[in-house]
């Protein structure tokens, strides 16, 4: 599941279970008016509603509101596709920045582990010396015990 078709408030309240960097990132997300505009627009502009909504209001201005060749469309349509490109890269900047975070909550977890099985795999080691060692103490008390 990637963090970035949902919306902050929506992924926050669903009551499910979330990676702590994902929750982080969520309530930035939720705090910040510019990332929710952004999360609207990106939404949106990603949805198949945009490429319907487009699609008639293109259909409409090249019917009714200018002649041919449309240079108010083309003008629009290009400041839109500089927009919207703007939009997607603001939406991978922040998912990079996302990742990062994860990989290094991830990474730091890992290291955790890793240092605590190293800790539990010496204290069993201790613990098994030590067992033998009780062994063979009883082992050599009930052979001098026999010999008694």
């Amino acid at each position: 599941m990637t963090t970035t078709h949902i919306r902050p408030t929506r992924l926050l309240a669903d009551g499910q279970t979330h990676h702590p960097s994902v929750v982080a990132e969520a309530k930035a997300r939720a705090n910040s008016v510019q990332l929710r505009v952004a999360d609207a627009i990106t939404s949106f502009a990603g949805s198949m509603r945009f490429v319907y909504v487009h699609v008639a209001l293109f259909a409409l201005w090249m019917l009714f509101f200018e002649k041919s060749p449309w240079p108010t469309l083309t003008l629009v349509v290009s400041l839109e596709a500089i927009f919207l490109s703007t939009f997607v890269m603001i939406g991978q900047n922040r998912q990079a920045a996302f990742q990062q975070v994860k990989a290094d909550h991830d990474f730091s977890s890992t290291e955790k582990e890793l240092d605590d099985n190293t800790t539990m795999t010496k204290q069993i080691a201790e613990l098994t010396k030590r067992i033998e060692q009780l062994t063979n103490e009883i082992h050599l008390e009930v052979v001098v015990n026999k010999k008694k």
